[in-house]
């Protein structure tokens, strides 16, 4: 499943809202409910708040390469994603067609658990 690309500034305004209204928002935007559930666990102590000031410089420090590598999958991690989909695609179709081949008659059952097997091997 693909998600949307997370934006670094939006990341950083969440980040320094934290520590004035409740910190974690900036944790639950880039995909880390458990960290962002934490700093709402600790949110009567100043602990979230001072982490959250801290990453939201953090994520303006960067640039746009570095946050897209620690929170987007990189570019290249988003089109193998991309590419990953496609190809299970083709996979899965050609799974149907086997199955289409073992329904007619045409392979055997043997047959085709040995190539339903080759076939699920090239997607890991």
């Amino acid at each position: 499943m693909l998600t949307k690309r997370k934006s670094r500034s939006v990341a950083a305004v969440l980040a320094f809202s934290g520590t004035l209204t409740i910190s974690g928002l900036h944790k639950f935007y880039l995909g880390q409910p458990l960290w962002g559930v934490l700093y709402v666990l600790l949110s009567w102590t100043p602990i979230p708040k001072v982490a959250s000031a801290i990453e939201g410089v953090w994520y303006l420090a960067q640039d746009e390469e570095a946050f897209d590598r620690n929170f987007n999958l990189g570019k290249l991690g988003v089109k193998n994603s991309l590419r990953m989909s496609n190809h299970v695609g083709a996979i899965a179709e050609a799974m149907r067609e086997l199955d289409a081949l073992r329904q007619d008659g045409l392979i055997s059952e043997y047959e085709f658990e040995q190539k339903r097997r080759q076939l699920l091997d090239q997607i890991s």
